[in-house]
């Protein structure tokens, strides 16, 4: 078995330069007679040229950088599978880098992705802190945002507002009047302030007596502690609880299944994602699920006009479906 050959050693044994050997494979000048002795180096050695190598040394390496807060969120590879068939289509590669909900990490990530010269880059943003809008500021290729506004630039959004006020009304339409809001850190515009506020505003505007608000994060083991904590004691009389997250809802599920309460008749739950695994949850999760794959679609259209240098919106908005489940009793 003959050893992989370095473009030195093709140069070498054509008898050519480096740089002859270098042109030939991205598709510069080359004489006939010089492809000719390369070629047959390449058919005897079967040499596999790094094609990714190659790529980050030409003008455009049609590979798109794709910066996502995890890689375990249903919501996440819905965007992702979208986004990988519509820029295949379009003769790109995803090159997807994990911020793990690390703010430092989602920074670092977005320097190397430049440094590899990527041709555009697409960012889920955890949340858009100071530090962050000022490396976005300094990346000299198209950056795309999307799932948080960024007023400076273009990003795309899901209508977590709208999607939050829905959630609220349904919930009160139901007669519920002592609601339990389940939500996540404020620095995370989008669903720490838009969804909940929608949430809150819809339970304002209807009348509802008691709303309680508390915080946890995207996670089942934490919205489980946080919830276990806050039920120490009683129920408080809540009646429904209203979730930023489906994963957030069933991890409420545990919990009040172990206090031997009765879902829906005694406390309603609900929550935001539509998750194929949702469908799984008994009784079945009443939630809102947000269209990723059109996300990823509209993501693709906009990064590449945007390589294009053409015209784009600064912000774009994908709206959601509301799917009644069984989670949530009628109390009128």
């Amino acid at each position: 078995m003959k050893k992989q050959l370095t473009m030195a050693d093709i140069a070498k044994i054509a008898g050519v330069g480096k740089s002859t050997v270098s042109r030939y494979f991205n598709g510069g000048y080359v004489k006939e007679e010089t492809k000719e002795k390369i070629r047959v180096v390449i058919e005897e050695y079967n040499y596999k040229p790094n094609t990714f190598a190659q790529s980050l040394k030409a003008k455009e390496t049609k590979i798109i950088g794709v910066v996502v807060p995890c890689l375990d969120s249903t919501v996440t590879s819905r965007v992702l599978m979208s986004l990988d068939e519509e820029l295949r289509a379009a003769g790109y590669t995803m090159l997807i880098m994990n911020t793990a909900h690390d703010h430092k990490l989602e920074i670092e990530n977005i320097e190397n992705l430049q440094r590899l010269r990527v041709d555009a880059i697409i960012l889920s943003a955890i949340s858009m802190t100071d530090e962050l809008k000022k490396v976005i500021e300094s990346v000299d290729v198209p950056l795309l945002v999307l799932e948080q506004e960024y007023a400076a630039g273009v990003s795309i959004i899901n209508n977590d507002y709208d999607a939050g006020y829905k959630m609220g009304k349904y919930v009160a339409d139901k007669g519920h009047k002592n609601v339990l809001v389940v939500s996540v850190n404020e620095k995370d515009i989008a669903v720490g302030v838009k969804r909940r506020s929608g949430i809150l505003d819809a339970l304002e505007n209807s009348n509802v007596e008691n709303v309680d608000v508390i915080e946890s994060n995207f996670s089942h083991h934490k919205t489980y502690d946080c919830v276990k904590e806050y039920f120490k004691d009683s129920l408080k009389n809540i009646d429904a609880v209203i979730c930023s997250t489906d994963k957030q809802a069933a991890a409420v599920m545990n919990v009040l299944e172990e206090l031997e309460v009765s879902i829906p008749e005694e406390v309603s739950i609900c929550g935001f994602g539509g998750y194929e695994t949702s469908r799984l949850l008994k009784p079945r999760l009443t939630t809102i699920k947000f269209d990723s794959e059109k996300l990823g679609k509209i993501a693709t259209e906009t990064i590449l006009k945007m390589i294009k240098k053409e015209e784009v919106e600064k912000l774009q908005s994908v709206d959601a479906k509301f799917i009644e489940g069984e989670s949530v009793y009628d109390m009128n």
